[in-house]
């Protein structure tokens, strides 16, 4: 019994361990967790830029080539030689094809020699009738020889003329041989080869030339945007002392801004040229057309090429404009998040207008002083708290995006 002893004092230390530990587990578990609100999320805030800007209609249109050319074989014959390098650009009246003359000439030298008879054979008749008519008048002859030798004379001279327009006519077929260039401009690739029968039945296409400078740009207006070009347009001529009424044929150079799918803004400059007509019923819109120079040899703009226009219609005296990456959309439509007085996050359902150097002007529903958050918008949300840094408001925009101020572009260049 005395060895039974010592174990069961050892079991009732274990078991009193076992207690204690439970004891504090469950006063463990009778403590309340508490929540500790994390710290405001660091945004950084700007104030709207406020400045004068020009307001623009914005449209997509497609470029065209002033002037684009079927250079064409006028005469039949073996394609002889190509005097031009296909893809180079070429002067009005150089020298393209050539195609075997030698049948040309020959026609030629023919119709030459029948002329040479022709201007013979009046030579003899003129002479006859100038004898005749001075024996008429001494009464040598009867009046009936002379006024026949006078017809004679009239018909070898009316052959004259005939075998010269023939003689013209050779000649001009002959020098379709040499195939010229009838304008300036960049010169496509020869669609038949040296060697080949040109002009067979039709006037076969040889190569193609297009003028790329300047360039045409097409697009359409609706009748609301028309309505306000033709506002802009008649002001511009009352700027130039111009009466739309009694000046109809005037133009006052109201400058259109143009960019390709590859460039940022509109770093292109030309003037409307022309408008059609009237608006087309099917459609209930207008073509308009401007003009833009294209110099030098490797031109930017090509024809057919998909472009965004900008046509200025007015100015927008002190506007608010803020940063591309602050503006937000959803069903509501688009919003900014602004911070409050006690740095509190709201959201505010805004109109936006255009895009100027990488800022959007705000036309409602901020003011000059808010804090419109441009960074941290992710960690933003309506309701909550943060921790506003204010910094300028940038701009996203390159420097090739520069359209939208009150600058000299609203006036079209010398």
């Amino acid at each position: 019994m005395r060895h039974g002893r010592p174990a069961f004092r050892a079991k009732r230390v274990v078991t009193g361990l076992l207690l204690l530990l439970m004891l504090a587990m469950l006063a463990g578990c009778e403590q309340k967790n508490t929540y500790v609100e994390p710290p405001p999320s660091a945004v950084t805030v700007s104030k709207p830029i406020k400045k004068d800007v020009t307001d623009y209609l914005e449209f997509t249109g497609t470029t065209a080539s002033v002037s684009s050319v079927e250079v064409r074989a006028r005469v039949q014959g073996i394609l002889e030689s190509m005097h031009f390098e296909p893809g180079t650009d070429v002067k009005k009246e150089q020298l393209l094809f050539v195609i075997d003359p030698k049948p040309y000439e020959a026609q030629l030298a023919v119709v030459k020699g029948d002329l040479a008879k022709a201007k013979a054979k009046l030579d003899k008749s003129q002479s006859n009738y100038w004898r005749l008519a001075e024996a008429g008048k001494k009464g040598a002859v009867a009046e009936a020889e002379v006024v026949a030798a006078r017809a004679n004379r009239d018909a070898d001279r009316a052959g004259v003329e005939a075998a010269k327009a023939v003689v013209d006519e050779a000649a001009l077929q002959l020098s379709y041989t040499r195939v010229t260039a009838p304008i300036s401009g960049r010169a496509g690739r020869n669609l038949v080869d040296i060697g080949n029968f040109v002009g067979r039945g039709e006037a076969t296409i040889l190569t193609t030339i297009t003028q790329y400078h300047p360039m045409y740009a097409y697009f359409h207006l609706n009748e609301r945007d028309l309505l306000r070009v033709m506002a802009v347009y008649r002001e511009k001529m009352k700027e130039k002392g111009l009466d739309p009424a009694t000046d109809p044929d005037s133009k006052a150079d109201v400058p259109v801004f143009l960019g390709l799918v590859n460039e940022q803004g509109y770093p292109h400059r030309g003037v409307l040229d022309f408008a059609e007509s009237g608006v087309s019923t099917e459609t209930g819109t207008i073509e308009l057309r401007a003009v833009f120079p294209n110099p030098g040899k490797s031109p930017v703009l090509l024809p057919g090429l998909f472009a965004r226009l900008r046509f200025p219609v007015g100015t927008h005296a002190d506007a608010l404009l803020v940063s591309e990456r602050a503006l937000g959309a959803d069903q509501q439509g688009n919003y900014l998040l602004v911070v409050s007085s006690d740095n509190v996050v709201e959201k505010r359902l805004v109109s936006a207008g255009q895009v100027i150097d990488g800022l959007r002007v705000i036309d409602k529903g901020i003011r000059a002083d808010g804090l419109v958050i441009v960074n941290g918008l992710q960690r933003a949300r309506p309701g909550a708290k943060v921790d506003p840094k204010q910094a300028p408001m940038q701009s996203t925009a390159t420097p090739e995006d520069r359209t939208g101020e009150m600058d000299d572009r609203f006036e079209p260049d010398e």
